[in-house]
């Protein structure tokens, strides 16, 4: 007899048969034939005139510039006044000064998008072609993630459309800032977290014998899952992103804690008593290990530039206005492996210290005109402007407007509003279905979105943009997902009832792409007439 149902009334599998990877009875073939298919969209739509306009956009005047400065003296360097005006011309002699700068963002995206500037050359298309590689493969990324939570080849690829066709995912990958990469490794991260649990459980349930009954000092099975290929790879995969930003500290941190829950599920599901407790000595330490040490060490390496170049910081930074952590132990030459070591990492901690005090206090009372409030990001309350070309008259450059009006072109940081918008609903039901029925893979979305999007409303103080939530869009998929298949219905669900939600489903899927391919020209910088573009701006505070 069962012991207990499913929340649609069903007789709840054994543990054994649960711990069965929901993506074992699906076809391999099909699902890389889908993967790739959406892959390849997204990666069109990404490169199709990457490096138009031949500018810098936004804050790509520091980005690209300091990945150059990496590529071709292994640390950044400050620049001359008209560098800008120099490297749009084609000519890269003569722009760097001597002296490091001072960058307030760790340094692996920088690393990424020197590689493309290495394979490229120092112009638009060379600095922003890695955003649209990492941006693309993150897509892949969805597609594989969503497909292994719902075992559905068709759901997984309805994810990735979806994340293809979001506006500021989309815009965001054809740009040369960092956001772009830490997207990418937190959902890498994330889907090595799934992938890890199915590999845990079906471990476990192999080395737990039919018919077991454990007692009450039974902790389950132990061999075998102390080293998880899977964890550590998450750990690398978080190291990067925090290596990008430390923003990527509050995910590390949430779902650490959620893989511990997933753990301590893991036993209780085999009759473990005091289940938490026993994971928490048994599966949360090495977890810890996996993500925090782990991480840690890959955010020391990706330093390895700045440690190899410790004296010129020495020399440069240690006196400027953030320099108060720097001592007089630099008075004295360091002589040895050992000692220069020592010093290096010191002064690296220092280092730290200056970026901190410049993130917590240099920006204070600052302002912009698209900074933004986070707490209306994921409703779109304020897009952000990174290129306009206003003004344009009638007769110029294509511009086909009316007498008395004039074109412009814009590129504009946007969300797809039907995906946010309906979004929310899906977070919504999320909640409801991870707290009510239980059901784990919600709970993923819903550690997604709170942990890259809450951390921001403590920093509502100075300029911040809603581009940032660019890390919890491909969460909100997730949830949006598995509301469609909800939708959808299981193998039990009547035809009447699969037709109606298999229409609604389409219907929104539909809406969604539609809606991408209406903004597309504020999306691109496309040349609109301002009639054209008024119909895009729906709300003052998007202008």
């Amino acid at each position: 007899m069962a012991l207990s149902r499913t929340a649609d009334g069903r007789p709840l599998p054994s543990a054994r048969r649960r711990a069965v990877p929901l993506v074992r009875h699906l076809d391999r073939r099909s699902g890389w034939v889908a993967t790739l298919l959406v892959t390849a969209l997204a990666g069109f739509l990404r490169l199709w005139q990457l490096g138009r306009p031949h500018e810098f956009l936004f804050d790509e005047t520091y980005y690209a510039k300091d990945a150059w400065a990496l590529l071709n003296n292994g640390y950044t360097t400050a620049y001359v006044t008209n560098a800008d005006t120099k490297i749009l011309d084609g000519r890269v002699e003569g722009i760097f000064q001597e002296a490091p700068s001072m960058i307030v963002h760790p340094e692996v995206g920088k690393w990424v998008i020197a590689l493309g500037e290495a394979a490229f050359g120092m112009d638009p298309f060379g600095w922003r072609v890695s955003a649209a590689v990492v941006g693309t493969l993150t897509v892949l990324v969805m597609v594989r993630l969503v497909r292994r939570l719902t075992g559905s080849t068709l759901l997984g690829a309805t994810a990735g459309l979806l994340l293809a066709v979001d506006g500021l995912h989309f815009a965001m990958s054809r740009l040369a800032l960092l956001d772009v990469f830490l997207t990418f490794f937190l959902v890498a991260a994330v889907a090595a977290l799934v992938a890890d649990r199915d590999w845990s459980r079906l471990r476990m349930a192999r080395r737990v014998p039919v018919g077991w009954q454990p007692g009450a000092g039974d902790w389950g099975p132990l061999r075998g899952l102390w080293v998880r290929p899977w964890r550590l790879l998450a750990g690398v995969l978080f190291g990067l992103a925090v290596a990008t930003k430390w923003s990527a500290l509050f995910p590390l941190a949430a779902f650490a804690l959620l893989v511990w829950a997933w753990d301590a599920g893991m036993r209780r599901s085999h009759g473990v008593r005091w289940a938490w407790l026993r994971s928490a000595l048994v599966d949360a330490v090495p977890a810890f290990v996996h993500l925090v040490v782990v991480a840690f060490v890959v955010y020391l390496v990706s330093w390895t530039g700045w440690l190899v170049n410790a004296e010129a910081y020495e020399e440069h930074l240690s006196d400027t206005q953030y320099g108060a952590y720097w001592g007089p132990y630099l008075e004295d030459d360091a002589d040895g492996l050992v000692p220069e070591a020592t010093q290096s990492l010191r002064s690296l901690w220092n280092y730290h210290q200056d970026v901190y005090t410049f993130h917590r206090t240099g920006l204070l009372d600052s302002e912009h005109v698209y900074a933004s409030h986070p707490a209306g990001w994921l409703v779109l309350n304020r897009p952000v402007g990174v290129q306009a070309d206003l003004d344009i008259q009638p007769g110029t450059q294509g511009c086909d407007a009316p007498k008395g009006s004039d074109c412009l072109r814009q590129i504009i940081l946007l969300g797809t509003p039907a995906l946010w918008w309906g979004g929310l609903v899906a977070l919504g039901y999320a909640v409801f279905a991870w707290v009510a029925r239980r059901d784990w893979r919600y709970g993923l979305a819903v550690v997604g979105v709170l942990s890259t999007w809450l951390p921001w409303l403590r920093f509502d103080d100075r300029p911040i943009f809603s581009f940032y939530a660019v890390t919890t869009i491909p969460f909100t998929v997730v949830a949006t997902t598995l509301l469609l298949g909800r939708l959808l219905g299981g193998p039990r669900t009547s035809y009447h009832r699969r037709v109606v939600g298999t229409v609604l489903a389409g219907t929104f899927v539909v809406l969604v792409v539609v809606n991408f391919a209406w903004f597309w020209p504020i999306y691109t910088g496309e040349l609109i007439t301002k009639a054209e573009w008024m119909q895009r701006i729906w709300f003052r505070g998007w202008i």
